[in-house]
């Protein structure tokens, strides 16, 4: 009969390790992993063990980031209502304290086996995501004028829309902003509302902050647009935000301005995509080198996380996508067409250019982001 023989375990402690050996050495496999060698494992069931020196909230994160359908059980030897609560928002509801709750242990990794066996045939689709294991894509472009915070928005409305998805969009151009204006905000709240709380930041905090766009409940995070503000955000305020962020939604969107400094490094460092917004001509493949260069200088993951957005599409464009292909080797995500009269329109008026998942009359850009989106998201 079919079974799952291994059991992960994350944590070094060794009276908890010892513990969980006695009970499950005879039935599983136990396998000791550092949280940055998990990506080499197919994992199911993970044990993550107590200790003062790993964050419980951020292991779990990343693990659900990597492998939404785990089951992760917390062991621990001393009991924690608060961090009970915070992973129970996560979706982990196993918080196991040894050696009280000894007996306990193999039953429910038995169930949970024949349970992860019992589901194994049932894929994930966009009717339900796991919290926890939030995906954080950031768009960025080093020219100016490339189109990447209407984009950028244009993503995270339409995302909502066709799914049921918790996403929310972060604008992370402090001194200016950008948001507002493509989505028809108007907020006495912004990000910096979050300062106070930053250590101990959580969902609640977040969405007290937040606004959400009437039309598809998409969360929104507001520049301060002021430069002054702006400099009291650095980037373990970045580290944090977007930390708590992936606890508590599926998609967290990121816009931020064409300069890098920590923050935006920061920001990159976390993000599991980095959309890089151009279109077909010479300029915009100097400018993509010369981030290229700088990318590599600074340690920047490129070639696995990176994708281009081809904006301003049409048969006037300088170049095409062979001439692209000679210079650069990145995926292109999507193709997006030349509309400028169309997206006037909508930002002249303040109102975002999708509202709704039965929109029938979409200019052609917010056509080519759904076509995106649901390519994606399949």
């Amino acid at each position: 009969m079919k079974r799952i023989n291994e059991i992960y375990v994350i944590g070094n402690n060794e009276d908890l390790l010892s513990s969980i050996q006695s009970q499950l050495s005879q039935e599983y496999k136990l396998q000791m992993l550092e949280i940055d060698e998990i990506k080499k494992f197919s994992v199911q069931i993970v044990l993550m063990l107590r200790t003062d020196e790993m964050s419980p909230l951020d292991t779990a994160q990343t693990v659900l980031s990597l492998y939404p359908k785990a089951h992760l059980i917390y062991i621990s030897d001393i009991p924690n209502f608060e961090l009970l609560r915070d992973l129970n928002r996560m979706g982990i509801m196993e918080y196991l304290v040894l050696p009280d709750e000894d007996w306990l242990l193999g039953d429910r990794i038995r169930e949970i086996a024949e349970l992860k066996l019992a589901n194994h045939e049932q894929s994930s689709t966009v009717e339900g995501f796991k919290r926890g294991g939030g995906k954080v894509f950031t768009f960025y472009s080093g020219k100016g004028g490339a189109g990447k915070s209407l984009l950028s928005t244009a993503f995270a409305q339409t995302l909502k829309v066709e799914s049921t998805a918790k996403v929310l969009f972060i604008d992370l151009n402090l001194q200016y902003g950008s948001a507002e204006t493509f989505l028809g905000i108007d907020s006495n709240r912004t990000i910096i509302d979050l300062y106070p709380v930053i250590q101990e930041l959580n969902e609640h905090h977040i969405r007290n902050v937040a606004e959400k766009e009437p039309h598809s409940g998409l969360d929104i995070l507001v520049s301060p647009r002021d430069a002054e503000l702006a400099e009291r955000i650095d980037e373990e305020f970045i580290l944090r935000l977007i930390r708590a962020s992936k606890r508590s939604y599926d998609f967290i969107i990121i816009d931020v301005p064409t300069w890098i400094d920590e923050r935006v490094y920061t920001t990159l460092e976390e993000s599991e995509k980095i959309y890089y917004v151009m279109s077909y001509d010479t300029i915009a493949i100097r400018v993509l080198k010369s981030v290229e260069e700088l990318f590599q200088q600074l340690g920047i993951v490129m070639n696995e996380k990176m994708e281009l957005i081809i904006n301003y599409s049409g048969k006037d464009n300088e170049l095409n996508q062979k001439d692209l292909e000679r210079f650069i080797g990145y995926p292109i995500a999507a193709r997006v067409r030349r509309d400028l009269k169309g997206v006037q329109s909508f930002v002249n008026q303040g109102v975002p250019l999708r509202k709704e998942q039965k929109d029938k009359k979409l200019p052609p850009v917010a056509r080519d982001v759904q076509k995106w989106v649901r390519s994606m998201l399949k």
